[in-house]
């Protein structure tokens, strides 16, 4: 039986391990080789000791409600979108409720986990850690890596001929950047569009002489803001859209997407994405059609090669007198402390089962945590992580033996991209994961049993947003206020925008039948199909 669990890290992902640990009766020990909580959203001028954080102007792409933990909504006058300050300002709140700084050892750098020499029988791990240069040797019955997949920055140069041998000017990696002003009145080109390629463009457009954005991929671009000034991922992450999206042929469903991608702007005309593009990416930003659109940034291919002050690209372009080469070329994760033993068994999450579980382990008592990439908030995953590994470790729930469990993992695992930073090898629905481990851990609510039993809420987690309160209704961790945090989402969501209110009442009848469509139309189909014979309405997705 699991009883003392090492949790390496204090991001996210580790507080809410330490959380789970101790709802379970477990015995988390928290090792943090900083002075404090936060992982990569506690902000720092300074980027000396490898510790990787966010630029001094991020914000989160993820709204509050869909973001926060499943038992600890954000405060209702925070902003939808929150500054790493107000964010890690919530993180803090979190840690002092549910008292978790006492179970965390800060300037502590866990050096290496190892299995015991009985492992195979005991399941146990040798921790050895390391404070003010003095290592120490732990044993522990279980190991819960929560450092994230934000690590060590992938600079690919040898893919730019020239950069390192030609180019006089001054290279980088998004890694070191923390504001403009190094940059102001530099022409600068920017590698990469990703969301950190993009925020960069936008925000060196301001002081830069010119900013030049090069993209190897087709890129679509949506906004955070969403139909009638809603949250995108409140509008979008649905279980009634989830729905839609498994009863809809992917073609069709790839053409509405795209169509409505393009109603914003068309990404053709600016260079972006074509609706034809096979291998493309999504990112979320406001601001970057209106500098492309204004010619503070101007979009370019892929580099070719570099000269001693200009950039030669694939189409055969060449711009001048570049001086900064800002590469926004993404991360690669490593377990160095990880013996290579372990290490070995996996070089990516998808050779993990259910991106958490190395399957060929004999006990399985190591779980990495926050190894994963959604469409929604990976904050939300880590915790219904976290919940199923400490169910596991307290004997409440099971994994399946180690055949079924390889075979799972091969089943599901994607080919293999050329580009190691690339985040669709990580990245899967938000729904679906987050649906797929709440059912191992006996947590995932049952649309159909809810509408028997108290409509209004079944209508509100089938159409509303699939907020992480969804999880805390069934099942072990049950929480007595995730119906009401539930029906009042929209409120919290509306709350710091009432600064200054105007009366909209006539218009509420047209709300009242807007909201009422969608049902009658899922209505309508279900009872269609109830018709069928031998139709169950137990088969289908998990909504």
């Amino acid at each position: 039986m699991v009883q003392r669990v090492a949790v390496i890290g204090a991001g996210v992902s580790g507080l809410a391990s330490i959380k789970c640990c101790l709802d379970e009766g477990l015995e988390p020990t928290c090792f943090e080789r900083s002075e404090d909580i936060g992982g990569l959203w506690r902000y720092t001028d300074s980027t000396d000791g490898g510790r990787v954080s966010v630029y001094r102007s991020v914000i989160t792409n993820t709204s509050k409600e869909m973001s926060c933990f499943s038992d600890f909504p954000c405060p209702d006058d925070y902003p939808n979108y929150l500054p790493h300050d107000l964010l890690l300002e919530y993180f803090r709140m979190y840690a002092q409720h549910f008292k978790l700084l006492q179970h965390i050892r800060f300037k502590t750098t866990a050096v290496s986990v190892r299995k015991r020499p009985d492992f195979a029988t005991s399941g146990q791990w040798v921790v050895v850690t390391e404070t003010d240069g003095i290592q120490e040797s732990h044993v522990f019955d279980a190991v819960m890596v929560c450092v994230g997949h934000y690590q060590e920055p992938y600079l690919p140069l040898a893919s730019f001929p020239g950069i390192e041998t030609r180019f006089k000017g001054r290279y980088l990696h998004s890694r070191e950047y923390r504001d403009v002003e190094a940059f102001r009145g530099k022409r600068v080109l920017v590698v990469g569009i990703g969301n950190t390629g993009g925020d960069l463009s936008v925000e060196l457009s301001r002081v830069a002489a010119k900013v030049f954005l090069s993209a190897r991929n087709s890129t679509w671009v949506v906004s955070r803001v969403s139909d009638h000034g809603f949250p995108l991922d409140m509008v979008n992450n649905t279980r009634f859209n989830h729905f839609l999206d498994w009863l809809l042929p992917s073609a069709l469903t790839k053409r509405i997407r795209f169509r409505k991608f393009n109603s914003r702007f068309n990404h053709a005309n600016y260079g972006l994405a074509s609706t034809k593009s096979s291998n493309f990416k999504i990112i979320v930003n406001e601001e970057l059609p209106f500098c492309l659109l204004s010619g503070t940034v101007v979009l370019k291919p892929n580099v070719k090669e570099f000269t001693e002050s200009s950039a030669v690209f694939e189409d055969g372009t060449i711009e001048e007198n570049i001086d900064v080469v800002l590469f926004a070329t993404g991360y690669i994760f490593s377990f160095p402390f990880l013996e290579e033993s372990v290490r070995s068994l996996f070089n990516d999450n998808r050779s993990l089962y259910k991106c958490i579980f190395p399957p060929q382990l004999e006990k399985p008592t190591l779980a990495i945590i926050g190894l994963v990439q959604l469409t929604g908030s990976v904050m939300v995953g880590a915790e219904m992580q976290a919940r199923w590994v400490t169910g596991i470790f307290s004997g409440w729930n099971k994994v399946p033996p180690t055949s079924r469990m390889v075979a799972d993992v091969l089943k599901k695992k994607p080919p293999v991209k050329r580009n190691p930073s690339e985040r669709e090898n990580l990245k899967m629905s938000f729904i679906s994961y987050t649906n797929e481990i709440a059912s191992c851990a006996g947590v995932k609510p049952s649309v159909l049993r809810l509408l028997l039993t108290d409509p209004r809420l079944a209508l509100a987690v089938f159409f509303g947003p699939c907020s992480p309160y969804q999880y805390r209704l069934v099942g072990r961790g049950k929480w007595s206020g995730a119906r009401d945090a539930i029906l009042t989402q929209w409120q919290r969501t509306l709350k710091p925008l009432r600064t200054r209110v105007v009366d909209e009442s006539s218009d509420s009848w047209c709300w009242m039948c807007l909201l009422a469509l969608p049902v009658a139309l899922t209505a309508c189909f279900l009872l269609s199909k109830c018709r069928q014979p031998g139709w169950s309405p137990w088969a289908g997705p998990q909504l």
